[in-house]
């Protein structure tokens, strides 16, 4: 068996233990589709090339520390947490892999990020409940997969102050104490709560009933979609394709808003605003959800982001679709899309069923 093949059925086996175990809340009874472990979706011979490239690139962007950032040093711990995760998808790990040299210096620099309160700010003191977010997110992934003993003690640290943050609606907001939240600060340390427990690190129940109970006070009925805080503002795509993706994760695959807010992507896709922000969190949901609603999103991913990939000897990046919205550049970017079109590779435990 190959390599790849052999990190395919080990991920499988462990999301198979997952799914017995430390589901957070039971699904809703009703008849699934085709699972996305099955191989319906496919990344083929010239998406691999690309994906390739992809990694080729973004090590080349690698700063001493082993940090990423778009400009100068600013957020380096988010920006290298999702750069991490699409080394991840692509089945790579520190010192495993053809670029696990890259993820064991990447990793490195996420654990000295840690301060001893929990709270993961990189040395340019540019932090916020976003980037611990994302960043614990890569941490559990990759304590779960290697079960490095240096990882967990940081992680449970970082868990703890997720935790300790939470407001008395159950959601986050910027600064690392309870204040008031949205959605997308919101999204971000449930999901990272749900990779630390699949990791068994010990998460609180009562913090995970709390969180799924703030996402679901930001659906509105009328639309299908999600709002930015409970009847705040009109519902968006990024906004709605981060609440279904905390839901699934927390076991809630087949809940009527999950099912209603995947409809709201599919009416709202030709929508480019936030458009990388929002499809780091809507491919994994429509991956999850599986079947033909994954079959139909991944080509239509491919079809907007490979026509647009950029060539640089054998590099390859993009420039983001949104054309930098919030200040995103060509490392973010060309870290989630590689995220996105590697997906079918089934290497992140965190987006299985």
């Amino acid at each position: 068996m190959t390599e790849r093949g052999t990190r395919r059925t080990w991920a499988r086996a462990l999301v198979g233990v997952l799914a017995g175990v430390l589901v957070l809340a039971p699904p809703a009874p009703g008849v699934r589709g085709e699972e996305p472990g099955a191989d319906a979706v496919i990344v083929d011979e010239k998406t691999e090339a690309v994906l390739h490239g992809s990694l080729k690139w973004l090590s080349s962007k690698q700063q001493p520390s082993g940090a990423w950032s778009e400009t100068g040093h600013a957020h380096q711990a988010a920006f290298t947490a999702y750069v991490l995760m699409g080394y991840m998808a692509c089945g790579n790990l520190p010192n495993e892999g053809e670029f696990g040299g890259n993820v064991a210096r990447g990793a490195q620099f996420l654990l000295e990020c840690v301060r001893p309160d929990g709270y993961i700010s990189a040395p340019t003191g540019e932090a916020n409940m976003y980037g611990h977010g994302i960043a614990s997110i890569a941490l559990g992934e990759l304590y779960g997969q290697t079960r490095d003993p240096m990882m967990r003690p940081k992680l449970e640290r970082a868990i703890k102050l997720i935790v300790s943050a939470q407001n008395s609606q159950g959601g986050w907001r910027y600064a690392p104490r309870p204040s008031d939240a949205d959605i997308s600060v919101t999204v971000l340390q449930v999901v990272a709560l749900r990779a630390a427990k699949n990791a068994g690190i010990d998460v609180p129940q009562r913090t995970i009933d709390s969180a799924v109970a703030y996402v679901k006070s930001c659906y509105d009925p009328p639309t299908g979609g999600f709002t930015y805080q409970p009847h705040n503002r009109q519902p968006g795509f990024a906004r709605t394709a981060a609440a279904i993706y905390s839901l699934q994760v927390c076991g809630l695959y087949d809940d009527r808003t999950v099912l209603s807010g995947s409809k709201f992507l599919f009416d709202r896709s030709a929508d480019r605003e936030w458009f990388t922000y929002g499809n780091f969190y809507a491919a994994p949901a429509q991956y999850m959800i599986g079947g033909d609603t994954w079959k139909r999103w991944y080509a239509l991913m491919k079809g907007i982001l490979l026509p647009r990939v950029r060539q640089a000897g054998e590099m390859a990046y993009w420039d983001p679709v949104d054309g930098g919205r919030g200040g995103t550049g060509t490392v973010y970017a060309t870290a989630v899309y590689t995220l996105i079109l590697a997906m079918p590779y089934h290497y992140i435990p965190l987006y299985q069923r």
